[in-house]
């Protein structure tokens, strides 16, 4: 193919680059900002209708490569490739372009923006046979690769999506940004990456939506700054993201809420130093998904609630100091806790269920405390989730229940038991000392022992042949009494307990 005969010098130099693959660089210094480039003369200025003619039917050299290399160039005009199959890579680097490229359904070996100024790129079922790169871009309309198939990564690290000078965030007095639409700055809903998203760094004032999206690697987003909108709008949207190993969130910023509701991350969900603020709603929503491991070590408190309902972890990891005031944990199952704490640093959080009273969050929590050994912990959880369903009781049961956790800490404090046996054995056996009661038939009683007299009230299985054969009167009958209501007490009190014990084994 021929080149036109309108080029420009610019031009000229592009075309006559492209069929070695050779690169063109219009930069007076490495160090140019590309923001600046509405001021980049016609010496550095590229038409997009010749670069789409070079992609599309360009020239090539027989033992060449051929490829569009170019930095530092101004491109007029729309970069219109819709539908398109281009056989040759794509590289603009440092690159100020006028008008949103349009690449909807376009099919490329490779392409590579990295370090340009884009008012937005419209790229919906793009298809690139290798890596997509959009490092350090500055994009400030919507990013949109809906539907988009790679067979390498994509790269977003260091990039910025949004209105340029984003004057605050939603929690941030400057407010939220007037300027900022409601269409999300970054689109990869249903998208198929065939290996990693990384986006270390990336600052995106709006939206950043990956709903249905399957990654073959992992997504990173660590040191990520993210802005919703609008207060308590969604930052994040990944509902239904699967990928392959990891999420990485280190150090992630998140002013909004973080939406990961069935979610399939087969490894780690790392959000260790992360920062999670909507206090005007959920901070994270990770509800019906299936995680291998979720930490939070080291984070920040949470502002805002947080919803793991139903959701699947192998370990959870989240400091008991982390945790925000509401919680949504019905259905949550994991198998271990880190770090290993008192079971009395973790109750506080059972409190925070908004649905109130949950017996299975108690019995999940007894159940890792099981998996790692600490018994005594798991009885800890065990004694606070009865304490807990006492309240839901009316009154008299109440009541009943409160006598039984002053005895024996219903059942799971037997000691508590042996300590109240023993101060009635001896309240008992020294009353009875000092007061023998009078025998019911002299002639056949045995020799009077006030501590087994005491024994035969305290224990209402045991007979030693002491209480039938004598009987109290006045106070000390009382007393007997007493004895004997205490002792089926505690004897009722001691079988659910050991009950309880016999059917977790």
């Amino acid at each position: 193919m021929t080149a036109p005969a309108d080029l420009t010098p610019a031009e000229r130099r592009v075309w006559q680059a492209f069929p070695r693959g050779e690169g063109v660089d219009f930069r007076e210094s490495p160090d140019e900002d590309p923001a600046a480039g509405t001021a980049w003369g016609p010496e550095r200025t590229v038409r997009a209708e010749v670069l789409r003619a070079l992609l599309v039917g360009g020239p090539t050299s027989e033992g060449d490569i051929a490829g569009l290399k170019l930095t530092g160039a101004r491109i007029s005009g729309q970069l219109n490739l819709m539908y398109g199959t281009v056989d040759h890579p794509v590289r603009m680097r440092s690159c100020h372009f006028e008008q949103a490229p349009n690449l909807y359904g376009a099919r490329l070996p490779a392409l590579v923006l990295s370090d340009s100024v884009l008012p937005g790129i419209s790229a919906g079922n793009l298809r690139v046979d290798g890596v997509l790169r959009l490092s350090c871009c500055r994009v400030t309309g919507p990013l949109r690769l809906q539907g988009a198939k790679t067979s390498g990564a994509v790269f977003l690290n260091g990039a910025r999506l949004g209105p340029p000078d984003a004057p605050g965030t939603p929690d941030t007095p400057g407010g939220p940004n007037p300027e900022a639409s409601e269409e999300p700055v970054l689109q990869l809903n249903h998208a198929e990456i065939g290996t990693d998203v990384w986006a270390v760094g990336l600052v995106a004032h709006g939206q950043v939506r990956l709903n249905g999206a399957t990654v073959g690697g992992q997504v990173n987003l660590n040191d990520a700054e993210l802005h919703a909108t609008l207060p308590g709008d969604t930052a994040l949207h990944a509902e239904t993201l699967s990928v392959g190993t990891d999420l990485h969130g280190m150090r992630l910023r998140a002013h909004g809420r973080v939406n990961l509701s069935g979610a399939r991350i087969p490894r780690q969900l790392n959000l260790a130093y992360a920062v999670l603020s909507n206090p005007a709603g959920q901070a994270l929503r990770a509800s019906s998904c299936v995680i291998g491991e979720l930490w939070l070590r080291d984070a920040a408190p949470i502002k805002g609630a947080v919803n793991l309902r139903r959701s699947q972890l192998d370990l959870l990891h989240i400091p008991p100091e982390v945790w925000p005031e509401r919680v949504r944990i019905d259905g949550l199952s994991y198998r271990t806790l880190a770090p290993h704490l008192p079971a009395e640093r973790r109750l506080p959080l059972l409190e925070r269920e908004e649905d109130g009273y949950l017996p299975y969050a108690y019995e999940q929590l007894t159940a890792a405390y099981r998996t790692a050994g600490d018994e005594s912990a798991a009885r800890t959880v065990q004694l606070a989730k009865v304490r807990r369903h006492r309240r839901t009781l009316p009154w008299y049961a109440r009541f009943w229940g409160l006598l039984q956790d002053a005895t024996v800490g219903y059942g799971f404090r037997p000691m508590r038991a042996a300590g109240w046996l023993l101060l009635l054995l001896c309240t008992g056996a020294v009353a009875f000392a000092l007061h023998h009661p009078h025998a019911l038939k002299p002639a056949e009683a045995p020799d009077f022992n006030p501590v087994v007299y005491t024994l035969d009230l305290l224990l209402p299985i045991i007979d030693f042949g002491q209480e039938g054969a004598f009987a109290p009167r006045g106070g000390y009958q009382w007393l007997s009494y007493l004895l004997i209501v205490t002792g089926w007490i505690l004897a009722t009190t001691i079988a659910a307990g050991a009950s309880r014990s016999l059917s977790r084994q």
